[in-house]
This record gives C-alpha cells, structure tokens and sequence, in this order.
C-alpha cells in the first residue's frame, strides 16, 4: 500500500535559511477557547503565520496551559469565542475562573503584551461577551494591549473572516515593530509549505495489536472524563415522536452501572460520536489508505504534545472512525492547505481561489450556506485527494468535537440510568443529500435490541443550578426537547416530595410531538406538577409558550414577588429567548407596576442573582 503520493515540486520549510540567534526572545503563546472547533483553528493559523516570521510560537487549549505560567509570558494572542448566553467554551472554563479571581495581583501581567480576539454571533444577546470580558480584565491585570478587542461575527455575508483577515494584518503590524525578524531573515512566503504538525510511522505489525486502551475495569476505575470516556450500555432507543411526525425525537436510555458517574439535574452528558461506517470506506478509498495499517504518532518539533485522544499505536481505521471529522463543513484553512497537494491544475486553482480573501463570497456559496461536508469536498477534488500525503491528514481534518445533551432523568428516579431526549438532525439543502447531524444520526441509528451496543460518554456539570431550599418554587420554560433538563429537576423535586414545580411546555401538536405527556399529566394529577401548554399547530392562531406565561402573568407574578421563585429557560437560542424575555418583561409592567427601563432592571438583577438562568443552543 502507498503510505506518500506525489505532490507538486515546491520548497519546503526545511530548504530555508533560520538563524537561532536571539529566538529565545521571539516568542508567541497563541492560547484558545473553542467549542465546536472554530476559535481552535483561528488559532493554529495565526500559529501557521507565526512560524512563517519565525516565531518559537505555541498554541495550546487555555485549560491544557498552565496558567500560572502567564506572569512569565510576554507576547501572548488569546482567540475566544463565547457560548450560550455569554458563557465561556468548556476548554477554558478553569483558566476564567482562575483569571478572575480577585486575589491576583494588579500588576501580576505588567510585562505582557497581549491581543485578543473574539469570535461571535450577533444574533445571540450577549455578543462576544467572553473576548470583551477578557479584555478588560487583562487590562486590570496590567497587561498591555497591542490592539483593540477584535469582535468577529458570524453573521456577516462573509463570516468571521471579515473582521479576522484586517485584523491579523494590524496585528502582525503591530507586533513586527516590537519584535523585528533576525537579522538576514525574512517572512517565508505563501509558496514555502510549511511542514506537517506530526509523522505517521507505520508498523509491520496487524491492526490486532493497535488501537490497545484500557480495559472497561480499568476505564470504571478512574472518573469518566473526555480523555477517559466511559462506554456505556444503551438500553433503549425509543422513538416519542408520531411516525407521521417531521422530527425524529428519541428518548435514549444507558446503563451507566459501575462507571463511578454522579449526577444531578442540570448536569450535561458529553457523548464522542463516530463516524458512519460508509463514509469511513469512502474516504480511505478516495486517499487510497489502508484502513488496517497501524502507525505510532510523532511530532515533527520537539515539545508539541501529541492528539490525547488518539491511541498509540493507531490504525487509519481508528483514525478515520473516531477521530478524523470527515462530516464537518470545511473551513477556509482546509482549501489552503489542500491546494498545496494538487496535481491537477483545474482543481488546483480552483482550491487557491476558495483560500483567498477575494474568493470567500464563493466559497460561501459552494460550502456553508449548502453545508457541504469535508468528504463531499474530497469527492469534488478527486485528483487532489489521492494525492494528500498522509501525515498532513492532522493538519487537514480537525478532531471530531464530542457532542454535550441535556440529562433528562434523576439518579433519585432511576438509579445507575441516565437518559436523554435526542432530536436527530436532518435538513434540506440545494444539495440533493439531506443534511444529517453526524452524532444524533449515529445514536439514533443503534439498536440496543440487536446486541451490545456501547456509547463513550463522560457527564460534565451544568450551567443550570436547582435551589437546595424545598419551598422554592420553580417556574421552568422548555418548549420542543428544551424540556429535557426539568424533567431531571422535575423527577428529583418529587422524589423529595417537593411540589412547587411549574412547567411551560410547547410543541407544534399534543397527537405528534408531546414529549413525556403521559408522565406529566400523572405528575398533575398527584399534585407535585402546574402544567402549562401551548401546542402551536393544534388551532388556526399559533399559540407558544410566551403567550401562556403572558395569559398567567398574575400567578407569575407572585410566585416571584411572594415566593421567591426561580425561573429557568431551556429551548433554541433563536427567536424563543427573546419572545419569553419580552413576556416576562411585560408580565413586571402589568403585574409588578414597574417602568420598562424598572422591568429590565428587575430581569436583569434575577439574572445576577442567579433567580433567572438560561440554557439555550442554536
């Protein structure tokens, strides 16, 4: 089997002159906070430009760098983006609790110079509020900023690159000055490839011996967490939506015994997806890869840590099943970097024209808004990506990000079981293949009955907090699968006998699309449930969840004023939010006999006071 291919003749990195002299003083630490992988390849491009000025440049995950190490850095580019409602990215979280922590010193960053750039959606209320945040605080800290706070948006025709490409220009502007290139040293051009991050070196041994990780007794031994998944036993995998209804909805249930998992309502169950055994043939075929060649994994630089996810030794098989995201739509850096292996000249100018700046309204065009994934792409290349060297495949791809889903049950209601509500992802684009998401596909499409059928999962802690006092009411609003997290605080209220539980639900109709409606209506009759329901399709006027909380604005009302009350919102980020914020808002006007600007204000302070808290995704 052929490991390499031929690529177009161009000089390589290592066919440059570098002088070693006074590099020690030209570092850059490129750190990131990313949550579907966008922040993270922002970060290793600015990294890919650093060498190219011939940087010692780093770029590491905020929580994988030891942040007590930051006092002795002295050029430093943080690339944030912000999720839910202003929340920062799972890889960052310890490093903003860290920074923000009111013992530092003032001072304790004077010698840094730093630059910050956030990526954001201004569709979202709370817009670039983790790279804003940072900013400032960096600043307190007495670092230096070299430029202002970069706000990219996703919204813009041409994405986030209309604010990243200007503002790297200024950038390197900026820090060139600071740090001059040593003397007889000039950029590497955009015609020098820079070398593969890592070497595949294969072995002579079977694919029997690789892919070796622990044992499941060894694996329940130690806490489940992204880097020790536990593979949990599906049990279930029932369908609750009509046959007839657009949606698939699944309520999944795991046997979770033994795995040392705890959780409690709002927590979060992490699961790592796969990719579809046809795509995986697919692709091996297209770069012509052996999927039972087993390799060891090595740096090309000393000091860059190797994947912590991926095995040593591998085989392609493991590497393209579990670790390569192939389903992904493609980012810019994928064509720039593709273009490079080429050998036909139609394809080739074809893949530089989608890397450029002036080409991005085109590769729009061709890629996001149709969501055409990275395999589909290879498909389009075919010269060009049998041509791909193999130990580029990690420069290329991007890691297949594990998927987060609301618990939808108590350990106090059902013990050593953990279940989700699942709506699997399916959609039309102008491409004739409907659009599938690649982790709610793959769980929908096991069959517990036709076997053992095991899924890595790990549980992280939420964002939403349920009051410990059990006379607190809560007012809980989750239309669609948004309801999953209060049927977890639901189950864990009644088994203490709690009964001041109050629920929005809606759905488009009771006969189709009515999540756990049985339950509830038990739940009512025994007196520990007030439900509300809005079922949008089921009359001519559309009825949703805001209209119900406007229609009971007097019991909304005193249940807050009187019974301190705390209120949770779970469902998409889109235009729901906003609608419920509008009806609570005027609910304070009509109820409360406040001013709009008095209505913001009380909104605003249940929110500091953690008496209002929010879930949402897009």
């Amino acid at each position: 089997m052929i490991e390499y291919y031929s690529v177009l003749v161009k000089p390589q990195l290592e066919d440059c002159p570098i002088l070693v002299t006074n590099m020690a003083e030209r570092r850059l630490l490129v750190l990131f906070g990313s949550q579907t992988g966008t922040a993270q390849d922002t970060a290793e491009r600015i990294g890919r430009e650093a060498k190219r000025r011939h940087f010692r440049c780093r770029v590491e995950a905020l929580d994988s760098y030891l942040v007590a190490q930051l006092i002795q850095e002295l050029l430093v580019v943080f690339v944030c983006a912000t999720t839910g409602q202003g929340d920062p990215p799972d890889n960052m979280k310890n490093f903003w609790r860290f920074i923000f922590r009111k013992n530092l010193p003032p001072a304790s960053l004077c010698q840094m110079d730093y630059a910050v750039l956030g990526l954001g959606d201004s569709s979202y209320p709370k817009f670039n509020f983790v790279a804003k945040k940072l900013h400032k605080r960096l600043q307190q800290l007495g670092a230096s900023p070299i430029l202002p706070v970069a706000l990219g948006d996703d919204q813009h025709d041409l994405g986030l690159d209309a604010v990243v490409d200007p503002w790297l220009l200024d950038l390197w502007g900026r820090i060139l000055p600071l740090y001059p290139l040593p003397p007889g040293l000039g950029i590497i051009g955009p015609d020098v490839l820079l070398p593969s991050k890592f070497t595949l070196h294969f072995l002579e041994e079977h694919s029997s011996g690789c892919d070796g990780g622990q044992s499941r007794q060894e694996a329940a031994r130690q806490a489940p967490s992204e880097l020790r998944p536990f593979a949990a036993q599906m049990v279930s995998n029932q369908r609750v939506t009509a046959e007839s209804h657009f949606q698939d909805v699944r309520l999944i249930e795991f046997d979770v015994t033994g795995s040392g998992i705890e959780y409690r309502a709002g927590d979060v169950l992490m699961v790592q997806p796969r990719n579809a055994p046809e795509d995986v043939q697919q692709f091996c075929q297209l770069l012509r890869l052996d999927p039972e060649r087993c390799f060891v994994l090595k740096p090309s630089e000393p000091g860059t840590p190797l994947p912590a996810h991926l095995p040593q030794p591998c085989t392609i098989q493991h590497l393209v099943a579990c670790y390569l995201d192939i389903s992904c739509v493609p980012r810019r850096s994928f064509f720039e970097l593709l273009s490079w292996f080429s050998p036909n000249e139609l394809e080739r100018e074809k893949l530089q024209e989608f890397s450029s700046a002036q080409g991005q309204e085109e590769l729009c065009s061709y890629c996001s808004r149709p969501r055409r994934t990275t395999l589909e792409v290879l498909c389009d290349f075919p010269h060009t990506a049998c041509a791909v060297p193999v130990d580029y495949l990690l420069d290329i791809i991007p890691r297949i990000q594990p998927r987060a889903f609301s618990i939808a049950s108590s350990m106090l209601a059902l013990p050593n079981r953990l279940q989700i509500l699942l709506a699997v992802v399916q959609y039309k684009t102008r491409l004739s293949k409907p659009r599938r998401g690649l982790c709610s596909t793959w769980l929908a499409s096991l069959n517990p009955q036709q076997g053992d059928v095991r899924v890595p999962l790990w549980v992280k802690r939420g964002g939403m907090k349920f009051p410990a006092e059990p006379d607190t009411p809560i007012i809980m609003i989750g239309p669609g699968t948004g309801v999953a997290p209060f049927r977890a605080a639901i189950q864990e209220r009644v088994a203490h006998g709690r009964k001041e539980n109050y629920l929005f639900f809606g759905c488009r109709q009771k006969s189709k699309d009515f999540y756990c409606g049985a339950e509830w209506q038990e739940l009512v009759k025994s007196g520990h449930l007030t439900l509300f329901t809005a079922f949008s399709r089921d009359q001519e006027e559309k009825i949703y969840v805001q209209h119900r909380i406007r229609e009971n604005k007097g019991l909304v009302w005193d249940l807050l004023s009187r019974g301190n009350a705390h209120i949770y919102l779970a469902g998409n980020a889109k235009q729901m939010p906003a609608a419920v914020a509008e009806a609570l808002k005027s609910m304070l006007q009509l109820e409360g006999d406040l001013s709009p600007s008095e209505a913001e204000e009380y909104l605003t302070a249940l929110e500091r006071s953690h008496r209002f808290q929010m879930e949402t995704w897009s």
